[in-house]
C-alpha cells in the first residue's frame, strides 16, 4: 500500500481548525471563539461516549447530564454563528439525550453509536465551514436519531423555531413610528393595600395597549417589574398614570453587536501568531543580552573594579529577568496533549471495527503540556503509529488466546515531561517485530548489505525508509513500515528523536522524544576542528571525558567503553575538519542505540535562539539550524539524531586523522 499523503492522513481524524469565517470582514467575528468552544465540548462528549461504548447501559445520570450540556451548548453556539447544519444535528442529539434522561427510551448500543457518529459529524461540519468547503449533509444522521425515539417524541429532534425576541419587536415597532412605553412598577405594602398589585397593573396596561415584554428585577427591599407596551396613541401616559407607576417613552437601542461572553472572565483567548511575535521579541532580547555580556567582558580592563562589578551584577539581574520572561511566554504557549490523544480513540475505534478486533486504548499523561506548535504536529505521527499497532502489531483474538494472552489487545499511549523535552510512547502488547525477518526482507530488496549487523537501530531505519513495508498486501491501515517515513520525518522536523523497542510475542514500543518548544532553548556550545557548534541540551544524555585507553578501533570504526560499548563519532571528521591535538570530550546522544559524539571542548551552556534552515538548498544532514552568539558569530545547531544515523551508515578509515567521510 502506498504511503498516505500527510493531508489525507490528517483527514482521517476530523479536527476543528483555528480559523475565521471565510470572507468575513468583521474584526469582532465570533467564529474563532466558536471553534475553540465547540472543540472543547465535542472533545469532552467524545471522551464520555468512548468510555461508555463497550456497555452503554452502565451510564449514570452524571454521564447523561454532561453529554446533554455539551450538545446543548454546541447547538446554541452554532445558532449564534448561523451554522444551521450543526445547530440542527446538535439539537437532534440533545433531543435523544433528553428522552433518555426522561426515561422515554434507554441508551442503547445503537444510540451510543449514533451519538459518537454525531460528534464526528459535528466536527466535520464545523471544520468544513472553517475551511470554506461545502458543509456535509446531516439529514441522514438526524433520521437515525429520530428512529431511536418513540413516535410521540420523534418530533423532538426537529429544530424548534426560536422564540420571538420581545426587545427586537419593541425596537422594530418604535422605528416604525409606533408609541412604545417603558413602565416600571415597584410594589409596596401601601400600594397593595390600595389594590395596586402587579396583576392590577398588568390588566390596566393591557387595556391601554399591548404588552410585548415583562421582566421582574430584584432590587433592594423587594422586586420591581418593567413592562414594554406598544400603545395606539400618545395619551398612554395619562391613561395609566398613578403614583405607583413610572412611565417613560421607550427609545430603541442603536444597532450594534451585542456582547457575548463565552468564556470565564479569568480566561483570555490569544491568537497564536501574537504569541509567536512575542517569542521572536524575546529571542531578540536573548541575543542582545548575550552581546551585552560579551561587551562587558571586553570593558572589564578599562573600568574601575567597583563600576565593573555593578554593571556585571546588573547584567546578571537582567539575565534572570529575561529568563523569567522567556519561561512565562513559553508557559502561555503550552497546551496539554489531551486533545490530540483523545482523537486517537476514534482512530482505534474505527480500525478495530474494520479489523474485527477488540482493542483497549489506555491514555497516560494527558495533562502533559507541550508547545502548541508541537502538539498540532503530533497528530500525523501518532495517527500512523496507532494504525500500525492496530493493523500489524496486534494479533487476531483467536491468535492471542492461543498465545495465552487476553483476547482484547491493548495499546498504551503515554506522554511525560523529561527536563526540557516531552517523551511520547506508543506501545502495543502484540506479536512484536521479527527483527531477522525485517533484515531478510531488506537484504532481498537490496536495501542493506548481506553482512549488515542486525540491531534495533537498524530495524528502525529500515521501517522508516520510504516505501518499505513488512506486508505484501494492502489494506486501509498499513503494514509495519508504511507511513513510518512520515513519522520519522515529522519527529525530525520537530527536532526530536525516535527509538524502537520490541520483543517477539510481547509487543512493540515506539518512543518519540520531542522538545517542549522550538523557538529558544538551552544549548551546549562546543568546539571541534577549530569551529564552534551548538548542541541542544535536551538531546545530550551525558558528557564524558574520553580516556585514550577507553577507545578501541574495530572495522574502521572507533568504539568507546562507557556503560557498555558506544560507537564514537568525531565531529571534526563528520564535517571534514582537521582533528585538534589533545584530549576529547564525548557527548552521549540518541535514544535506543546511543552514540558518543566526540568534540574538542565544551565551552558552556547558553540560551540560544533557534533559526531553522528552511531553504532546502542549505539543509544538511546533521544540522538542525543556526543561532547567533553574543560576539556576533553565527554557529550551527547540530541535529544529534541525524548525526547518529550518519555514524551508523558512513565509515571512515580509523587511521587517517582528518580524513573526510
Amino acid at each position: 500500500m502506498d504511503t498516505p499523503h500527510p493531508r489525507a492522513a490528517a483527514a482521517a481524524v476530523p479536527r476543528i481548525a483555528q480559523a475565521t469565517v471565510p470572507g468575513s470582514d468583521d474584526p469582532d467575528d465570533l467564529f474563532p471563539v466558536y471553534l475553540a468552544e465547540c472543540e472543547e465540548h465535542l472533545t469532552a462528549a467524545g471522551r464520555v461516549l468512548l468510555a461508555l461504548e463497550p456497555d452503554p447501559a452502565r451510564h449514570d445520570r452524571g454521564h447523561l447530564d454532561a453529554l446533554f450540556r455539551n450538545f446543548h451548548t454546541v447547538k446554541g453556539l452554532s445558532g449564534m454563528v448561523g451554522l444551521r447544519e450543526a445547530e440542527h444535528l446538535a439539537h437532534a442529539l440533545e433531543g435523544y439525550l433528553g428522552a433518555v434522561r426522561r426515561g422515554a427510551v434507554g441508551l442503547s448500543a445503537a444510540g451510543g453509536a449514533a451519538l459518537l457518529d454525531g460528534v464526528k459529524a459535528l466536527e466535520e461540519v464545523i471544520a468544513a465551514r472553517a475551511e470554506g468547503l461545502a458543509v456535509p449533509p446531516v439529514e441522514a444522521l438526524v433520521g437515525r436519531v429520530a428512529a431511536l425515539l418513540p413516535a410521540d417524541d420523534a418530533a423532538a429532534v426537529a429544530p424548534a423555531p426560536p422564540p420571538p425576541d420581545p426587545v427586537a419587536r419593541a425596537d422594530a415597532a418604535a422605528r416604525a413610528g409606533a408609541a412604545v412605553w417603558r413602565v416600571r412598577f415597584a410594589p409596596t405594602p401601601a400600594l397593595t393595600g390600595r389594590g395596586l398589585t402587579v396583576t392590577a397593573v398588568r390588566d390596566r396596561l393591557r387595556a391601554a395597549g399591548e404588552i410585548v415584554h415583562a421582566e421582574p428585577t430584584v432590587v433592594p427591599g423587594g422586586v420591581s417589574f418593567t413592562f414594554l407596551v406598544v400603545a395606539a396613541g400618545d395619551d398612554f401616559a395619562a391613561a395609566v398614570a398613578d403614583d405607583g407607576l413610572t412611565v417613560e417613552r421607550y427609545e430603541p437601542a442603536a444597532a450594534a453587536p451585542r456582547a457575548v461572553s463565552l468564556t470565564p472572565a479569568n480566561l483570555v483567548r490569544v491568537d497564536l501568531g501574537r504569541l509567536d511575535d512575542r517569542m521572536r521579541t524575546v529571542g531578540e532580547l536573548v541575543i542582545t543580552r548575550a552581546r551585552l555580556e560579551n561587551g562587558l567582558g571586553r570593558a572589564a580592563a578599562a573600568l574601575p573594579p567597583a563600576e565593573w562589578r555593578e554593571l556585571r551584577e546588573t547584567s546578571r539581574v537582567m539575565e534572570r529577568q529575561l529568563r523569567d520572561l522567556r519561561e512565562g511566554v513559553m508557559r502561555v504557549r503550552l497546551v496539554p496533549v489531551r486533545d490530540v490523544f483523545a482523537r486517537m480513540r476514534f482512530v482505534v475505534r474505527d480500525l478495530a471495527r474494520e479489523a474485527g478486533r477488540d482493542v483497549d486504548l489506555v491514555l497516560t499523561g494527558e495533562a502533559t503540556e507541550v508547545d502548541k506548535y508541537v502538539v498540532e504536529r503530533l497528530a500525523d505521527p501518532l495517527l500512523h503509529l496507532i494504525r500500525n499497532a492496530v493493523s500489524h502489531g496486534l494479533e487476531a483474538p483467536a491468535e492471542r488466546v492461543a498465545a495465552g494472552k487476553p483476547s482484547r489487545g491493548r495499546i498504551d499511549l503515554r506522554a511525560a515531561a523529561a527536563g526540557g523535552a516531552v517523551v511520547v510512547e506508543v506501545e502495543d502488547d502484540g506479536r512484536g517485530i521479527d527483527v531477522e525477518a525485517v533484515f531478510s526482507r531488506a537484504r532481498a530488496a537490496g536495501l542493506v548489505p548481506a553482512d549488515a549487523p542486525v540491531d534495533l537501530a537498524g530495524v528502525l531505519e529500515l521501517l522508516c525508509a520510504p516505501g518499505f513495508s513488512t506486508r505484501d498486501g494492502a489494506d486501509r491501515a498499513s503494514g509495519r513500515g508504511v507511513g513510518m517515513d512520515v513519522v520519522a520525518r515529522a519527529v525530525e522536523d520537530l527536532g526530536g528523536t525516535l527509538a524502537l523497542d520490541t520483543r517477539r510475542g510481547r509487543g512493540t514500543r515506539f518512543t518519540a522524544r520531542l522538545p517542549l518548544t522550538l523557538a529558544i532553548t538551552d544549548a551546549l556550545i562546543v568546539t571541534a576542528g577549530g569551529r564552534s557548534y551548538a548542541v541542544p541540551q535536551s538531546a545530550v544524555r551525558e558528557v564524558v571525558a574520553v580516556e585514550p585507553a577507553a577507545l578501541t578501533a574495530m572495522e574502521n570504526n572507533e568504539l568507546l567503553a562507557h556503560r557498555g560499548v558506544l560507537l564514537l563519532v568525531r565531529l571534526a571528521d563528520v564535517f571534514g575538519l582537521g582533528r585538534s591535538a589533545g584530549p576529547v570530550v564525548a557527548l552521549v546522544v540518541g535514544d535506543g542505540a546511543p552514540v558518543a559524539l566526540a568534540v574538542d571542548k565544551v565551552l558552556g551552556v547558553r540560551e540560544v535562539v533557534v533559526r531553522p534552515l528552511a531553504d532546502p538548498l542549505v539543509q544538511v544532514p546533521g544540522v538542525a539550524g543556526a543561532t547567533e552568539l553574543g560576539d556576533g558569530r553565527a554557529v550551527l545547531i547540530l541535529d544529534t539524531a541525524g548525526l547518529a544515523r550518519l555514524a551508523r551508515t558512513r565509515r571512515r578509515p580509523a587511521d587517517t586523522p582528518g580524513g573526510k567521510p
